[in-house]
């Protein structure tokens, strides 16, 4: 009698574990721990319906749903405790090694995984938990993780890691072309492999005298801290005795700006400038941050309102131009689009002007919200993406570098 009430607790039990699992692995795994999570709550099914009757079967039904209930909340902590398993090379530089005279430049940005690994968000879980930040419901996050994966697999892969490595090599070839034969180039993510201190202890190894750290940002933020924080903790001017400088994050760079100007221009696609439409997507952080970082939110609009002001200069009407926010902020993208859309526009070209290289907020995110409004057919949309491997970005990054390199040397 004692063991029908204990395999209800264990499968109960096991059906919630198993669905977050299937929520929440690698696509690869997914269809086993679906089969899986089917298999076992259809037993349970079968179990309650011919094991129990009367008031037996009623209260095993709600043994089962607490059970179910109890293994999905164990499984959902234990999915949210994963640690970040990137690890540091050991630096084998000593104190008093001059190194070999060579500047190594770190591009440090956002970083993306090409497939589905939920890690980024579960660390940002911790933070927004850390600081009470309310974003998605503990028992809500395998299934973020779910529609994470399903993203991923609408559009593919995820092209920021790659977009980003053929950036810094634009960046390299734009400093060989100038002349400069000896600088180093290493690329480093703050969620993706490899980490910015790991990239710091590979150019010591490598002999760097001097590093600079290419912020690849819009904004200072708490992801340019973090990014800071890793470094610092190396504290390599004590040990090694290299300095090792900060460009800042590209919000003030009036090159990128430009940048924005010249695509839509160069994607009209024969629309006249008064039937075109262009619309800045932001990325928005949460209003608690701001009082930790204030600039970051006045920084990311100041620089999409100075752009659109340069749009009006070239000819764009007003009216046609807008801003909308991704999350946490107002306008929201759809409502933002269908203002455009009132004022006569017959392309809307869009951005996600905040986000460096491709990645699946550009690539899914800013057009699933673009779609969302409810445009005349008339209107065609045209996603400009993120900011990628444009020439004027490249020189807008190295303008930063060179910046910083002509100060220290004053």
């Amino acid at each position: 009698m004692k063991s029908r009430w204990f395999i209800v607790v264990l499968l109960g039990t096991g059906g919630g574990m198993l669905l977050v699992q299937y929520l929440t692995v690698h696509p690869l795994d997914m269809s086993l721990y679906l089969v899986l999570t089917m298999i076992v709550l259809g037993v349970l099914l079968l179990f309650l319906v011919r094991r129990f009757r009367g008031w037996s079967r009623r209260l095993a039904w709600l043994l089962a749903v607490i059970c179910f209930a109890g293994g999905y909340w164990f499984m959902t902590g234990r999915f949210l405790s994963r640690e970040d398993t990137r690890e540091l090379p050991l630096l084998t530089r000593t104190a008093g090694d001059p190194g070999r005279g060579t500047l190594a430049i770190v591009y440090f940005t956002h970083g993306e995984p090409a497939t589905y690994d939920p890690i980024g968000w579960i660390n940002q879980f911790r933070e927004f938990d850390e600081q009470g930040i309310a974003f998605v419901p503990f028992p809500v996050r395998p299934i973020f993780a779910f529609m994470l994966r399903q993203k991923y697999l609408k559009v593919g892969r995820s092209d920021h890691h790659r977009m980003h490595a053929q950036m810094l090599s634009s960046l390299e070839r734009a400093y060989r072309s100038g002349g400069d034969s000896t600088t180093r180039f290493y690329i480093s993510f703050l969620d993706d492999e490899p980490r910015p201190d790991a990239a710091v202890i590979r150019a010591l190894n490598d002999g760097a005298s001097r590093i600079i750290v290419s912020e690849v940002f819009l904004t200072i933020s708490n992801h340019t801290a973090e990014g800071k924080e890793l470094i610092r903790n190396l504290h390599i001017e004590e040990r090694v005795g290299v300095p090792v400088q900060f460009t800042g994050p590209l919000w003030d760079s009036g090159l990128l700006k430009e940048m924005f100007v010249r695509r839509a221009n160069a994607n009209l696609g024969g629309t006249e400038k008064s039937r075109a439409g262009v619309l800045l997507v932001g990325h928005g952080q949460p209003k608690e941050w701001d009082a930790e970082w204030p600039t970051e939110t006045a920084q990311e609009l100041g620089f999409r309102e100075e752009i659109l002001r340069s749009l009006e200069r070239d000819g764009f009407r007003r009216e046609s131009l807008g801003l909308g926010w991704m999350e946490f902020r107002e306008p929201k993208v759809a409502p933002a689009v269908e203002q455009m859309g009132r004022n006569g526009i017959r392309r809307l070209l869009y951005f996600s002007a905040a986000i460096s290289a491709d990645a699946i907020h550009s690539q899914f995110d800013t057009p699933e919200l673009v779609g969302e409004a409810r445009l005349p057919d008339s209107v065609e949309t045209v996603n400009l993406g993120a900011w990628n491997d444009d020439p004027l970005v490249i020189r807008a990054i190295k303008e930063k570098i060179d910046a910083v390199r002509l100060k220290s040397t004053q």
